[in-house]
């Protein structure tokens, strides 16, 4: 395939927007190569704009579940457009999709609506303070919870120490506050519970890790988490953002059957749209100002074209509970014939699969944490991703990012994409 006109769209980019993009991933700069510029998608194909056609597995990143341009959302946003784009006041929309949201998942009595899965954790995040008066957070090496600066903190020097800043403009006072654990490491997490006794607001995680490529919970993990946060006053917070309305009806509250205090919802939630999402139990949701201390503002939340794409979407996945075992079936399959093939061709590798996530390490460990996943062969990951674009399938341009299935595609689409990794990987 070429990419003329995507390398010249880049050129042209780069004399105005930072780096050519918008966010740093889209850059390709952890594969090498042109950013692919699209101009189009429909079900589970991207149309770019030197006319190649490709499988697309990123799906904007997860919201894009039921694929894209989903003729109903694509409707609804069409309709709502005709009345007014944004009027920063009450709509009753708001209320249909926050009703419907707070029946669909366990443990939440109120959601507020903010404009991204940043807004939603950096809120949660100010709600917990606020709520537990504390200061203290923890968050686990690897889990992305936007680029708030609570959020953007690395490992100091051992397990207990605080963390320091990993972006210029995140001050050392910030940072002290934000302390890292290891993912799927209970005793870790106790560790850094007593060196910082009643000082810590809250747990923040990916219940199922994505940015890191997929990586599960290993078991009692979050049941242990659940049980170190209730003895010790602490919040436990999940960032839904790509699992919320994907895993399950309930997310990941509800596949795991854990209760979290406070969830961060996005993608899914609008339908493709710019959108996120909070949500608690009233307690906890009534410290939020108007009515309690904790402000918390947007003039944009709840836009009437986020919230009837959402409401479209919500409503979708609400009446075809069956689709999360069709995504699981279709991730299986897909899981399957990968192993087949790059065992066939003496290909070091693990795949992690939760329902619609799954993801390919090119390491024989298996990956279970930010460290094992950062052992893996990123030449070989490169070949992979570049050998896949020749073949018409896009996977993320980065080894720490989870694929996304969505149930537009068909099994001959799996096929296709099982048969091109069999090409790809004969030339390792």
């Amino acid at each position: 395939m070429l990419y003329q006109r995507s390398s010249q769209l880049f050129a042209e980019a780069e004399q105005v927007i930072p780096g050519g993009v918008n966010s740093p991933v889209r850059a390709f700069k952890a594969v090498g190569g042109t950013p692919i510029f699209v101009k189009s998608a429909k079900g589970a194909y991207l149309y770019d704009e030197d006319g190649n056609t490709l499988i697309d597995y990123i799906n904007s990143w997860g919201p894009m579940i039921l694929g894209h341009a989903f003729e109903p959302v694509v409707q609804a946003v069409i309709e709502k457009a005709k009345l007014g784009t944004s009027f920063g006041m009450p709509t009753e929309l708001e209320t249909q999709i926050a009703a419907l949201a707070v029946s669909m998942v366990p443990n939440i009595d109120k959601i507020r609506f903010v404009n991204s899965g940043t807004e939603a954790c950096m809120s949660a995040i100010r709600l917990a303070r606020g709520f537990t008066k504390r200061d203290k957070i923890i968050k686990f090496a690897g889990c992305y919870h936007g680029h708030s600066d609570s959020f953007l903190i690395q490992a100091g020097s051992g397990a207990v120490t605080f963390g320091s800043p990993n972006s210029p403009g995140v001050t050392e006072g910030t940072a002290k506050d934000t302390l890292l654990a290891t993912y799927n490491d209970l005793e870790n997490v106790k560790t850094v519970i007593e060196a910082n006794k009643n000082e810590i607001a809250a747990i923040i995680i990916e219940p199922v890790a994505g940015n890191m490529g997929c990586i599960p919970p290993v078991a009692g993990f979050m049941e242990g988490l659940r049980s170190l946060c209730t003895e010790n006053g602490i919040l436990l917070i999940f960032d839904e953002v790509m699992t919320g309305f994907r895993l399950a009806r309930g997310g990941a509250q509800e596949l795991l059957n854990i209760d979290a205090d406070i969830v961060c919802f996005g993608k899914v939630i609008g339908g493709g749209l710019p959108v996120g999402a909070f949500a608690a139990r009233n307690e906890i949701m009534n410290y939020l100002a108007p009515l309690g201390p904790v402000y918390q503002a947007g003039t944009l939340s709840g836009n009437p074209l986020a919230m009837a794409a959402g409401l479209t979407m919500l409503q979708t996945l609400n009446n075809d509970q069956a689709i999360f075992q069709r995504l699981a079936d279709k991730t299986a399959y897909l899981a399957a014939g990968i192993d087949k093939v790059l065992k066939a061709n003496n290909v070091v590798f693990t795949i992690n699969t939760v329902g619609s996530m799954i993801s390919v390490h090119f390491d024989a460990d298996p990956v279970v944490d930010f460290k094992s996943a950062s052992k893996g062969d990123n030449p070989t990951f490169k070949k992979f991703f570049h050998g896949l674009l020749q073949e018409g399938i896009y996977i993320a341009p980065s080894a720490y990012e989870t694929w996304f299935i969505t149930d537009a595609l068909t099994y001959e689409d799996l096929d296709v994409t099982i048969q091109a990794i069999d090409k790809v990987s004969k030339t390792f």
